[in-house]
């Protein structure tokens, strides 16, 4: 009885099985059929409604990724530098990015895209927000001005970096206004804006050299009026190493940096309404970790080949220097030249630092060669993968927004030098500007009273 019940129940489950896999079969190959039939065919588009709302997500989430980075530059500044100076980093930093905000309101963001026509400028007037939904622009006009100040803020926390430890905090906040304020947006304007430069057919992505080289020339522009810090370089051509407080903070800050550039290039696609979009930006995301990951392993392998050991310091400056490098086209590389152009651009950097110390320009953070030198070298090679650019139009970006950036920046730290000053005292450099500038110390327990 009990051997015929379960013969009955190993024949019914047969019988079901049997049925399920004939079921799934013809399932399957009705799918592929129906599939097959419609290959080629359109996705239909999303609403014109649905599309600005996706648009203006986009925007809104990769510009708070691109704020998050703020976060990035002040941590490794924090930790690049001596720990008798990191409250003025910290106040720095956030003082830059309130300060790049209200000035790009008042005149940046018009002056880049109001009217630019072709031009050089746009008009100087403020920013009116509307808050009205015009399906036509493709996205609220806010999230466009939001995800557009991260980006010029971002320009100024380059110069931050490369002047740390000597510069007078209020001249710095100075130079800051009118890089944000009206250096950076005409700069803008010429590519971004629809001015000259785009009408040429320059290309830049999301800013190899629209943000990083031109903050890049402004840093370069200070550090040559700055000067070293006491020091940094001896009489007789030695270079002196200057170690900061903290590999820790400065790692964490090039790994906020790493995942705050995803909104960099992601969002510079500046629309997600569609299919094509969204794996533009897959593809975008890819391809910025793995020029990062390039300039990293680069870095750690040509160091460790030069030199005895593997250096820290130009490894995380590599995971930058791949991330600049890679920003000017994130789209049409494929992910092996993703790697290359990553990767080259973090020896650039590495090699770019030993320049400037034969140089004897002094850089704490080595903002100029992970942001200028590598934002050059992406800029440059965006003809490579991109067939719609030309190597001689990129050139002639570069050489422009160079001599615009370099010559106007001097220009003001040069007028800011001799009217206010912009270098701290011997004596306040010795002891740290925390104290001098602010009053404060940011670790009491293992500091000295000044005397």
């Amino acid at each position: 009885m009990n051997l015929n019940n379960n013969v009955d129940f190993f024949n019914s489950r047969i019988v079901k099985i049997s049925i399920y896999s004939v079921l799934s079969l013809v399932l399957f190959f009705s799918f592929n059929a129906f599939a097959g039939s419609n290959e080629g065919a359109e996705i239909p588009a999303v609403s014109s409604e649905v599309a600005y709302i996706l648009n203006t997500f986009l925007f809104l989430v990769c510009g708070f990724l691109v704020m998050f980075m703020a976060a990035g530059f002040c941590m490794l500044e924090a930790g690049m530098v001596r720990s008798k100076n990191t409250a003025v980093i910290c106040l720095k930093n956030i003082g830059l990015f309130s300060i790049a905000g209200i000035m790009y309101f008042l005149v940046g963001y018009n002056l880049m895209y109001d009217g630019v026509d072709g031009g050089y400028i746009g008009t100087f007037s403020l920013f009116d927000r509307s808050s009205d939904v015009d399906l036509e622009t493709g996205y609220a006009s806010a999230s466009d001005w939001y995800f557009q100040m991260v980006f010029v803020a971002t320009a100024a926390s380059i110069v931050s970096g490369a002047l740390a430890e000597r510069i007078l905090i209020w001249p710095f906040f100075l130079f800051v206004a009118i890089l944000t304020g009206f250096i950076y947006p005409i700069a803008g304007s010429w590519q971004w804006g629809g001015g000259w430069l785009s009408e040429l057919g320059f290309s830049d992505f999301a800013g190899s050299t629209l943000v990083h080289s031109v903050g890049g020339w402004a840093a370069l522009a200070g550090a040559v009026l700055l000067g070293a810090r006491d020091g940094k370089y001896g009489a007789d051509g030695s270079v002196n190493t200057i170690p900061g407080c903290s590999l820790p903070m400065t790692t964490l800050g090039v790994f906020i940096l790493w995942l705050g550039w995803f909104g960099f290039n992601g969002g510079s696609q500046l629309a997600l309404g569609s299919g094509a979009d969204a794996t533009a930006v897959a593809d975008i995301f890819v391809n910025t970790s793995l020029a990062a990951a390039g300039g990293v392993l680069a870095c750690m392998i040509v160091s460790k080949l030069t030199n005895s050991h593997t250096n820290i310091a130009a490894t995380l400056n590599g995971a930058i220097a791949g991330l600049v490098a890679i920003t000017a086209e994130p789209l049409t590389p494929s992910m092996g030249q993703a790697i290359i152009i990553g990767g080259i651009g973090g020896v650039i950097c590495m090699y770019g630092m030993k320049l400037l110390d034969t140089l004897r320009i002094d850089d704490v953070v080595g903002a100029i060669p992970a942001h200028l030198f590598a934002g050059i070298w992406g800029t440059l090679i965006v003809a490579w993968t991109n067939p719609d650019a030309s190597f001689s139009v990129q050139l002639m970006g570069v050489v422009s927004y160079g001599i615009f950036t370099l010559i106007v920046s001097f220009v003001v730290w040069l007028l800011i030098k001799s009217t206010v000053g912009i270098r701290a005292s011997k004596d306040d450099e010795e002891y740290g500007l925390d104290f001098s500038e602010l009053g404060a110390i940011s670790y009491p327990d293992f500091t000295s009273s000044k005397k």
